[in-house]
């Protein structure tokens, strides 16, 4: 038989002739056991798969050394999933961050229209009447180009609260965690996401003040600055650091909550349709029916949200509109029916955009091959101590 070269199907069918007894007797305590048994195959047979020549015995190599080298291989023939990091390094919680500038940056400023008419249904309730109505004054006066009014400071502005809201979210998480133990972890784990949330979108309110008190400047007073580059001088010579930062307090009401509810919701929405709704473990759903998972328990979750939020969102637009006003004030001046204007719009488009929000995020730790861990379980402590109960 010629010597020439083996073809790609010799070669697979040796690697599998030589890796796959390996494998099955990886369990024998008899490390011989492990060895290829390549006497089971005639020499002709060896041949033909295109085999190595036989070295002997001080040459061959070691059977360790053999197995490390197909080890590497071995997630991609069984479709195991490799990560690129491990779950809580500094790797890890950096492109949670990027992840969460990438999902808030690209949501928010994808429906700018929308939240441009919402806030002026709130400011100005007397000629923004309804969603349909605002979108059509605001074509009438302005153009289509009226519509993406502050798309600059919402991009920036909600990059910067992203890599704090999802990025810090993870630090604490992992932390109070920690604190903790494994057994108060699981049973108060809701109390856990809450305080976690909270604590990131406390950083992630002060990176997002003066980009949000600019876009509402540029969205709800005409004439005011039509760009980001005109605005912010203009309000820094008017009132100073303190035009960017007065409506931080009640960023805080609104954000707060809003992520609390965003993330608490999201965890135990997404645990439950696990549990109940889909009819295999998640370990058994492909990616795109995890993906599909996440955007229904975010949608969820978004509707809760922007309920809890509203009327602290409805301050916070009449609040960076008028100059020299406190939050009290304008709370008084709104009464209960006003502090709910604008509700429905703001449901579509907060439900619509926490759940784009956990798609993307979740997308992008698909795509960096992040760890994404399954639905929390019962740790074994304390499945012993109710069993024993």
């Amino acid at each position: 038989m010629g010597s020439g070269p083996a073809s790609p199907a010799q070669h697979r069918a040796w690697l599998w002739t030589a890796v796959f007894p390996t494998l099955c007797s990886l369990g024998r305590s008899d490390s011989s056991a492990a060895l290829p048994q390549h006497s089971d195959l005639s020499s002709q047979e060896e041949v033909h798969l295109g085999a190595p020549e036989r070295s002997n015995s001080s040459t061959a190599p070691r059977p360790e050394r053999q197995f490390r080298q197909w080890a590497a291989a071995l997630p991609a023939l069984w479709g195991e999933e490799e990560y690129s990091c491990e779950h809580g390094s500094v790797k890890y919680l950096a492109l949670c961050g990027l992840g969460g500038v990438v999902s808030c940056g690209l949501t928010h400023t994808a429906v700018v229209p929308l939240d441009l008419v919402k806030c002026r249904m709130q400011a100005e309730p007397s000629r923004y009447r309804g969603m349909l109505q605002g979108f059509a004054l605001t074509m009438k006066e302005e153009g289509m180009r009226g519509l993406a009014k502050g798309w600059a400071p919402t991009c920036v502005g909600y990059s910067m609260q992203g890599l704090c809201k999802f990025g810090l979210y993870e630090v604490f998480k992992l932390r109070y965690a920690d604190m903790l133990g494994p057994e108060r972890a699981y049973l108060w784990r809701t109390s856990l996401y809450l305080a976690a949330s909270a604590s990131a979108e406390f950083f992630a309110d002060i990176a997002l003040s003066p980009m949000e008190a600019a876009k509402v400047r540029i969205q709800t007073q005409p004439g005011y600055a039509n760009t980001l580059r005109v605005a912010l001088p203009k309000m820094y010579s008017e009132e100073g650091l303190w035009a960017f930062y007065k409506g931080v307090a009640p960023l805080w009401m609104r954000q707060i909550p809003y992520t609390m509810m965003k993330f608490a919701c999201f965890e135990r929405t997404l645990e439950a349709l696990y549990a109940y709704v889909v009819p295999k473990p998640r370990s058994e759903c492909s990616k795109a029916e995890q993906l599909g998972v996440t955007f229904i328990a975010g949608y969820v979750a978004g509707i809760f949200c922007a309920v809890v939020s509203h009327p602290a969102d409805s301050v916070v637009s009449v609040l960076n509109k008028e100059k020299g006003s406190s939050a009290v004030e304008v709370l008084k001046k709104l009464g209960f029916i006003g502090v709910w204007k604008g509700l429905f719009p703001r449901i579509l488009m907060i439900g619509t955009l926490t759940a784009l929000q956990w798609f993307i995020y979740d997308s992008v730790k698909v795509y960096f091959r992040l760890p994404r861990p399954p639905p929390p379980e019962m740790p074994a402590s304390l499945k012993e101590g109710f069993f024993f109960k």
